[in-house]
């Protein structure tokens, strides 16, 4: 494994970190710099390596719900109970009785960050954050009890085997899986199906039995309530807590990171809107004086892009590229607003679901949770 000099020397990026900042091993003689992360500007924080971050779970708001979702997992008398860790987003390792949380929820900059760079903060609001953490005890526990193993669970969920698919296509109309996550997550695999049901049955605040009553989904929850009953109070056949990819190991810069995650958020869009937009817009010469759609696609941008993410589950930031791309056409066609806005943000709303739609029928992205 090379050293740290020889991973700064490749990676200019790490080495202008290391410039700011020191290293956290500095040669000897050298002064240490330790990064104030509440005085670091983003342009500091891009150039940073994710093993230099000076952060760590403990003490923070995330090791507080982690202490909740213990106190519903015991409430249940579940004594498996997962190990957490840091790491670049949120997943739970193949066998292994924990999950990663993500970097940025661990201080408030660096959330401010997060959200600068993808115009969200997954993980950040409570009620998501108990859901996403629920849904991830739901594989803790899996593995920890090998029930992915049991004939009856590969007949109600499929597989666990099945290879992860590169984007799936939900059903909203479907009543055979419960909704925890967005984007009807429950539909995305086999596992997760399992890890979404089981998240329903911990939620102290559901009574699923009502619910879920007349849904096919029921039977899934019956089955994940008795194999709760006979596990409960049995120590993990499965105990491993091992750390996959924590923070203090990966080697790339945040730029680096966020350069990779809006990569993958950036969906190809299609061109198609012109005829739309003039009908939300006017391009006639007599509204020359009305003010320009431009400026008011501008000014209602993150209404739109919020209302959009919320209702379809779509990134924030995959959203952002339709809105920039209808602004920069609708400049080019020198649009101009002719009705009262709420009217005009209806159409709107409209316009960027029907684009959605277009898109998602190749399928949601697969995000390991």
């Amino acid at each position: 494994m090379p050293d740290g000099d020889q991973v700064a020397a490749a990676h200019p990026l790490c080495a202008a970190a290391d410039a700011l900042k020191g290293l956290n091993e500095p040669a000897r003689g050298r002064r240490t710099i330790r990064l104030v992360l509440d005085d670091a500007s983003d342009e500091t924080l891009l150039a940073t390596r994710l093993c230099d971050l000076p952060i760590a779970l403990e003490g923070t708001l995330m090791e507080r719900r982690v202490k909740r979702l213990y106190r519903e997992l015991q409430a249940r008398n579940i004594s498996a109970l997962p190990h957490t860790w840091l790491s670049e987003e949120f997943f739970n390792p193949d066998g292994v009785l924990g999950f990663a949380i993500p970097f940025y929820l661990a201080h408030p900059r660096l959330m401010r960050l997060e959200r600068n760079q993808m115009l969200e903060v997954e993980g950040a609001g409570e009620a998501e954050c108990r859901r996403i953490f629920r849904h991830e005890a739901g594989h803790a526990v899996d593995d920890a009890y090998k029930l992915h193993g049991r004939a009856r669970y590969r007949t109600l969920f499929g597989d666990p085997d099945t290879p992860y698919p590169a984007s799936y296509k939900p059903h909203p109309e479907s009543r055979a899986y419960v909704i925890n996550l967005a984007n009807w997550y429950a539909q995305a695999h086999p596992v997760e199906d399992f890890a979404e049901t089981f998240a329903i049955w911990l939620n102290p605040h559901i009574d699923w039995r009502v619910d879920y009553k007349n849904w096919p989904a029921l039977e899934k929850l019956e089955y994940v309530d008795d194999l709760m009953r006979e596990v409960a109070g049995q120590a993990p056949l499965n105990a491993d807590t091992s750390e996959v990819e924590p923070l203090r190991k990966l080697r790339r810069t945040l730029g680096e990171h966020y350069a990779e995650k809006r990569q993958y958020f950036a969906w190809d869009w299609p061109d198609n809107y012109d005829q739309d937009l003039r009908r939300i817009f006017s391009d006639d010469p007599k509204d020359i004086d009305a003010p320009t759609a431009t400026r008011f696609l501008r000014k209602m941008r993150a209404h739109l892009r919020t209302r959009i993410a919320d209702g379809t589950g779509v990134h924030a930031y995959a959203v952002d590229q339709l809105l920039r791309r209808m602004i920069a056409r609708a400049q080019k066609l020198g649009l101009r607003v002719i009705e009262p806005p709420a009217p005009t943000v209806e159409k709107l709303l409209v316009l960027l679901t029907m684009q959605t739609a277009s898109v998602l029928h190749i399928g949601y992205p697969k995000v390991a949770l």
